[in-house]
């Protein structure tokens, strides 16, 4: 049987029993950076696969989110084989992403320098000997024993709960481990990374979409990983670090799942009480300026933030961007020429900036209000004057740029940073990664209130995440302090409304492959089914629903 394969504008052909990197070795020469592996007919394939059918092959390198995916694994995948070749005793403990690296720990203590540089050192000495990533599947009891022998019981709690009866785990020389997702070919198809020590750990640095040929630079961010390790603390008082952890405790029945829900939503309103307390006590605090990526739960905190200044004798006035835009025709439009209603010069900077000015000053003004079916801004006749008692909040993605706000004083301002940081992972070395959480709850909140689907949501998900890296995530340093939206009970709900949206992209189409990435993530969760115990003002009402505020 011969297969016949487009890449890109040729056409190659394939006997049954060929490999993907057969064909790819024949291609690598005219492509800028090394291919880890391809979507074929929007399948994800290892290169080390064969070849069942004809189509078209897209490929995956680090310029690629996918590509980038699997880099990552295979220099996590060395860094294990490392420390367990060096120090047979201790264990790593990947956390999260921070700046352009993902930060790690030792159960042994904070690493020296040396210790990082024999790490790398071992961990460069197997991309010399270019060792093949051998998947392997076996029964989830076997794999259970095999992770419990070598101190992984975090993975064995993992498996314990899954549906499926077989795992896929991955053999690089005498090692053997589990990774959710793709593996490269071989050690020698991961070349380029770093290990440089940062606060209590050390941040693991390679290649990215935006630096696909070489290892960034490392920007640190203090306040992020703060409010990361303020989280992980929270995850203590839960006694949940893993998801394993969550689904035994899930398993114990709807009291424990009750419990868990009360703790962790009170976790969050201790924290909107700390922050309301901070504004009252810096006194000249007038403008509260919320701002944060998309489904973040900016607007649920925006509100919640104003109870809490209420108790506080504080009277809130709510002030909306959106009714701020330019008329349609005075959009900035983007690189291909379409509006581009996330850029800040898509707002009326001068009148947002006087209206500011004015209520600062004791002047009335008349809110404007924007018609969005004919893109022009009309007045609303809602007057409004600022008096002694009263504090103006602002919620929207461009809160923490001190361009929006220029004519005012910063000791005026208290800037707030929302994301859903998510510290709880899968595993001790499989992280939950925060873009994954927000993705979901996205794709629940559009069908719910939008009428969008599943395959809507992921089509437009990379525009959104492009105004994220222009608009938001440069300035998260500039926040006063950052809220972190995650629950740890979360995407065991979100799974419940996630689930059939997600099994509705088939696969004609290019969001098929993280349509289906997303459904076997979600696989690992136990459903939380007492829905009724989640607080009417809780973040996640902003996205299933039933909640006490209106959007």
């Amino acid at each position: 049987m011969r297969y016949e394969l487009k890449i890109k504008d040729k056409i190659l052909y394939a006997e049954k029993g060929t490999k993907y990197i057969e064909i790819i070795r024949k291609i690598q020469k005219e492509h800028p950076f090394k291919i880890l592996a391809v979507k074929h007919n929007n399948n994800i394939k290892e290169l080390l696969k064969e070849i069942e059918d004809s189509g078209e092959i897209v490929l995956l390198d680090t310029s690629t989110l996918d590509g980038f995916r699997i880099y990552q694994r295979g220099v996590l995948f060395l860094l294990y084989m490392a420390l367990k070749d060096l120090y047979p005793e201790d264990k790593l403990y990947v956390h999260h992403s921070i700046g352009s690296g993902l930060y790690c720990e030792l159960r042994s203590g904070k690493p020296s320098q040396k210790k990082l540089e024999m790490l790398k050192e071992k961990m460069l000495e197997y991309v010399k000997e270019d060792l093949p990533f051998e998947k392997k599947t076996i029964s989830k009891f076997r794999a259970i024993k095999m992770f419990e022998n070598v101190d992984l019981v975090d993975k064995s709690k993992l498996f314990k709960y899954r549906k499926k009866d077989k795992v896929n785990i991955y053999i690089c020389d005498k090692y053997f481990n589990y990774f959710y997702g793709y593996m490269p070919p071989s050690t020698g198809y991961v070349d380029l990374f770093d290990l440089k020590s940062i606060d209590d750990g050390f941040v693991v640095l390679h290649p990215t979409p935006k630096s696909p040929d070489k290892v960034p630079e490392y920007k640190h961010y203090p306040k992020l990983s703060y409010t990361f390790n303020e989280y992980k603390e929270w995850l203590k008082i839960l006694e949940v670090s893993t998801v394993g952890e969550l689904n035994s405790l899930i398993a114990k029945g709807p009291e424990e799942a009750t419990e868990l829900i009360r703790v962790s939503e009170a976790l969050h309103e201790k924290k909107y009480a700390q922050i309301a307390d901070e504004i009252i006590k810096r006194k000249n605090i007038k403008v509260v300026l919320i701002a944060g990526p998309s489904s973040s739960g900016k607007t649920t905190s925006a509100k919640r933030l104003a109870l809490q200044l209420k108790v506080n004798g504080l009277k809130p006035i709510p002030i909306s961007l959106d009714d701020y835009f330019v008329d349609r025709e005075k959009t900035p439009r983007d690189e291909n020429g379409n509006y581009d209603f996330e850029s800040i010069y898509a707002l009326d900077l001068d009148l947002f900036n006087t209206h500011l000015s004015k209520l600062l000053k004791g002047e009335e003004i008349e809110l404007p209000k924007f018609d969005f079916v004919h893109g022009k801004r009309v007045w609303s006749g809602n007057k409004i004057k600022m008096e002694e008692d009263q504090v103006l909040i602002i919620e929207g993605i461009h809160g923490l740029n001190e361009l929006l706000t220029e004519s005012i004083p910063r000791e005026f301002k208290y800037k707030i940073y929302v994301s859903a940081l998510t510290q709880m992972n899968l595993d001790s070395m499989n992280r939950i990664t925060t873009t994954d959480t927000r993705l979901i709850r996205r794709i629940v909140r559009d069908f719910n209130f939008r009428g969008h689907s599943a395959l809507a949501t992921l089509k437009m998900w990379p525009s959104v995440r492009r105004g994220e890296d222009r608009n938001i995530f440069p300035f998260q340093e500039e926040a006063d302090i950052m809220f972190n939206s995650n629950l740890i009970y979360e995407l065991s709900v979100l799974k419940i409304f996630a689930e059939p949206l997600l099994l509705m992209v088939d696969n004609s189409n290019p969001e098929y492959s993280e349509a289906k990435r997303l459904l076997k993530f979600l696989d690992y969760f136990l459903p939380i089914t007492v829905l009724e115990e989640i607080p009417r003002k809780s973040i996640l009402r902003e996205f299933i629903g039933r909640s006490t505020f209106k959007y």
